[in-house]
């Protein structure tokens, strides 16, 4: 989550094939991974590939990028297409835009495949005039507009959201709705929306945010400057475990910084939090940039270029900076909860660079 330090700019991106820095089309991907051990030697006259299934320039010819995965997003230790491994669960921490996508769901991150306990999110996509049945199960829920408005129907109420034109016009009302509900999402014009959802044993009342109760919160200055939309935060809206709020970073800006860390519990210290970053930039080739460095043995490690629609995971480690290109806005949304026995986002920033605090 965006820790305690804009202007924001209309456009939203588009998840068309892009142009990176040096010229290069496609998702260009950073992150650290360990290579997959080689089976066996590749078949006789494949003359292209070394033993270890990579070309002679470590880029394989088919169009696999120089981490081991593929333009679709393959592994060649058998992750899937869609980013799970074998056992179901999320193998890399950072979901290109596409790679999670399910059924009626442009981005689907569940407990399960995440491989952790309590933190989901969904991007839904309506055609105008459609709608979404959502059955909440065990999980309360917050319908967020990104683009668009809806209506949201539960069994008892009906909850009518404005919405936005886009995560760069400001402030947008939201839904809350409880576990163990059936939900109808209804949009006349269609629209993009996010589902924030997390694990909970409390069933509380449905009920509408408007936007002007928002929370809204500028951090930092100079470089470092950012705006926070504080929608779900402990404190400023009662959920029984989901916190989520909302970041605009300007273009050449960094947020999400000092790095910081919520992966331990320690009562008034240090909250246990899994995170997500779900990120939209400004500009049809806008881009970004996420770090996630180990705070233990074998932790989370990653440094990811993020385009619009991508996601980032949070097992653990401390997260940040987030880096917006310049010329391009990043917004990104970020979806918390875990086991604590209070609501609460309590952080511990990084040792080595509390400085940039101040």
């Amino acid at each position: 989550m965006e820790n305690r330090h804009a202007t924001a700019r209309k456009g939203h991106g588009q998840q068309e094939a892009h142009k990176d820095p040096a010229g290069r089309t496609g998702h260009s991907h950073r992150e650290v991974h360990q290579a997959p051990a080689a089976d066996a030697a590749p078949a006789a006259g494949n003359d292209d590939e070394r033993r270890d299934g990579t070309a002679r320039d470590r880029t394989v010819r088919d169009g696999t990028v120089r981490d081991g995965t593929a333009r679709d997003r393959t592994v060649r230790d058998g992750t899937a297409r869609d980013g799970t491994a074998r056992d179901g669960t999320v193998r890399d921490r950072h979901l290109p835009a596409g790679t999670a996508a399910a059924g009626p769901y442009a981005l689907d991150i569940d407990p399960a495949r995440a491989g952790w306990r309590y933190s989901a999110l969904r991007i839904l996509e309506l055609a105008p005039g459609a709608s979404h049945r959502l059955d909440t199960g065990g999980s309360e829920w917050i319908v967020l507009p990104l683009a668009g408005g809806c209506t949201v129907r539960t069994e008892d109420t009906a909850m009518e959201l404005a919405g936005r034109t886009s995560v760069f016009a400001g402030v947008t009302d939201f839904a809350y709705v409880p576990r163990d509900a059936r939900v109808r999402i209804t949009s006349a014009a269609g629209g993009r929306f996010a589902l924030a959802g997390a694990r909970c044993e409390r069933r509380l009342p449905a009920r509408r945010g408007p936007a002007p109760d928002v929370p809204v919160e500028d951090r930092g200055s100079g470089g470092c400057a950012r705006r926070v939309h504080h929608f779900a935060a402990a404190g400023a809206f009662a959920c029984d475990r989901l916190i989520a709020v909302e970041v605009l970073t300007p273009g050449g800006n960094w947020s999400s910084y000092p790095p910081h860390k919520h992966d331990e519990y320690r009562p008034g210290e240090e909250s246990e939090l899994e995170e997500i970053y779900y990120f939209e930039i400004e500009g049809e080739h806008g881009f970004g940039y996420q770090r996630v460095s180990p705070s233990r043995p074998r932790g989370t490690d990653l440094l990811a270029e993020v385009r619009c629609g991508d996601a980032v995971l949070v097992p653990d480690g401390w997260h940040g900076p987030s880096i917006a290109a310049p010329g391009h806005a990043m917004y990104y949304l970020n979806v918390m909860a875990g086991p604590g026995p209070e609501r609460a986002w309590r952080i511990r920033f990084h040792p080595d660079h509390a400085e940039g605090y101040r």
